[in-house]
């Protein structure tokens, strides 16, 4: 054989070899999950509950999501929000902001979802616990505070949520360091009269099934609404079977929940996703104690697809998600409050 012959085929295995070495790896098959018995009810406390500034519906539960926006602008945000609004044919009842510590509450687009008739809940990622205690950060916490309180409606504010996560250790330190950083947070905002906070407390569902979350909990008198973000990202299984922990943990306590961040990984199909987002709505259903459900519409970048989470493109997967908002169950009565100015 000729050798320029061998060396082009020599070229043509090693890049049909490179093509094995450099595909992403695909998740691993796990059994299909039983998508058709009765869904998980478990959080059985009838209430009332005691849900702070922003009230609990009576019945049913609010919807809202977390839509990432193309660009985070102004005008990115709010292009977001109104796309998944008009696709789903509906307002959303709450709007999950992500805000770095340094970041004020009280934007342009902020307000323009609260002039629409949305909520916001505030993910506020809050840094080293044991700083805030020594009171480094408390000209920011007064300034973060004032803001909230400028908007004159009800905010929820979900203060360093996921503090169970094992990356976060270094800044968390300890379950009791948080306890005590919530503890001075609080207290800023109570003295600059930020009486509009509902405070929610929203470790994952990974910290119940691990047994770690619980110790992370500031209290009863703490607290307005308990809280937990769970996907079918690593895992396909039920949503019901995923928060478990969390549900038995929650029953205990006369507090409405908000599941503030749950998806269905692009990995498991378009199929199964449709599947596991008609369970999840049973399972919100089957639970009254869950008053308030937000879905996690982004693909982060540099995630596989077991970390990809958003419908949109995914047609049966968003249909099953619009059949959801659409339900009656979850379009509650909101209260009326005064518009911001």
């Amino acid at each position: 054989m000729h050798r320029p012959l061998i060396a082009l085929l020599l070229v043509g295995v090693l890049a049909l070899a490179g093509c094995s070495w450099s595909r992403r790896a695909e998740p691993e098959p796990t059994p299909a999950p039983d998508l058709t018995s009765p869904p998980t009810a478990i959080a059985v406390n009838p209430g009332p509950f005691e849900s702070g500034p922003f009230a609990a519906p009576a019945a049913g539960a609010y919807v809202g999501a977390w839509i990432k926006p193309a660009e985070f602008t102004h005008g990115g945000r709010v292009d977001a929000v109104d796309g998944l609004e008009d696709d789903l044919g509906r307002r959303l009842d709450l709007v999950n902001t992500y805000r770095r510590f340094d970041e004020l509450v009280g934007t342009k687009s902020d307000r323009h979802f609260l002039k629409q008739g949305s909520t916001l809940m505030v993910s506020w990622a809050t840094g080293d616990n044991r700083s805030i205690v020594a009171g480094y950060h408390d000209q920011l916490i007064r300034h973060q505070a004032r803001a909230m309180r400028s908007l004159k409606r009800p905010v929820l504010l979900r203060m360093r949520w996921e503090m169970d996560r094992p990356n976060l250790r270094a800044q968390m330190w300890s379950s009791e360091d948080y306890v005590a950083a919530w503890k001075h947070v609080r207290a800023i905002f109570a003295a600059e009269g930020a009486d509009n906070v509902s405070w929610v407390w929203c470790p994952t569902a990974e910290g119940f099934a691990r047994g770690e979350a619980p110790d992370f909990y500031p209290g009863d008198d703490q607290v307005d609404w308990t809280c937990v973000d769970v996907y079918a990202g690593n895992q396909f299984q039920p949503i019901g079977a995923l928060m478990g922990p969390f549900l038995r943990w929650a029953a205990q306590r006369h507090k409405p929940i908000v599941v503030g961040e749950f998806g269905v990984a692009k990995a498991w199909g378009s199929a199964g996703r449709a599947a596991w987002l008609r369970d999840a709505a049973r399972t919100f259903k089957a639970n009254p104690q869950i008053k308030a459900v937000v879905y996690f519409e982004s693909d982060p970048v540099g995630n596989g697809p077991n970390q990809q989470f958003q419908l949109t493109g995914d047609r049966a997967a968003f249909k099953a998600f619009a059949a959801l908002s659409r339900d009656r169950y979850f379009n509650p009565p909101r209260p009326r409050s005064p518009n911001p100015r």
